[in-house]
């Protein structure tokens, strides 16, 4: 009788406690009433010799130095976005406006490396690729057999390139230091002149009179 009467009471206290539940939920707020906060990207276009680029801030950190024309363009806004759950924004910040001067500088002849507070936005390997870029000394330049081979991954070369080719942060992360095995300059996101250019300038020449086998 008494085990009865503890499950009866029991019983009646899940009951009450269904019902305060359903009755609260139903007072919430519904989530298109919420308010959220998205954050930004702040992105401002920068021009160069070579073409114009874009640069991105999030959260005080660069994220993004890309060519306008590049032929990842929409991809990687896409990651970008997506990865932070941000929206573009046009503007101007200070990490921006340091690394317009540092890449002002570079294209002047007078830097040969950056110091800028960088976010980079992909997968783990794309991450360990791009961290071997930072390792090419200005003014010198591998293949993607030799960069695979640094990373101890000599069968993963096709990877690489791909990984070489998807980085969102341009000259700052030296992808363009990395040629095809027969030493010539392959693809690059900005464009082959670009590339040659950029090779050029780290050899003291200009691109005009840089011949493709001579980098």
């Amino acid at each position: 009788m008494i085990l009865e009467s503890v499950k009866f009471v029991t019983f009646s206290l899940q009951i009450a406690i269904f019902a305060y539940v359903i009755r609260n939920l139903a007072d919430m707020p519904k989530p298109e009433n919420m308010i959220t906060e998205k954050k930004n990207i702040t992105v401002k276009q920068h021009n160069t010799p070579c073409g114009r680029l874009i640069l991105g801030d999030f959260d005080g950190l660069l994220c993004l130095c890309d060519w306008l024309t590049g032929k990842h363009r929409e991809r990687t806004d896409i990651q970008l976005k997506k990865t932070l759950k941000a929206d573009f924004k046009e503007g101007t910040t200070p990490v921006i406006e340091e690394a317009a001067r540092q890449i002002d500088e570079y294209f002047a002849g007078k830097r040969t490396m950056f110091d800028i507070p960088m976010l980079h936005i992909g997968t783990d390997f794309r991450k360990r690729v791009w961290a071997e870029l930072l390792n090419i000394p200005y003014g010198t330049t591998i293949s993607y057999g030799q960069l695979a081979q640094r990373m101890d991954m000599p069968a993963a070369v096709r990877a690489v390139a791909n990984a070489n080719g998807a980085n969102p942060i341009s000259i700052i992360v030296p992808c363009h230091r990395v040629i095809g095995s027969d030493w010539t300059l392959t693809g690059y996101g900005g464009g082959l002149t670009t590339k040659q250019a950029l090779l050029a300038l780290e050899k003291g020449k200009t691109a005009a009179t840089l011949p493709f086998d001579d980098i």
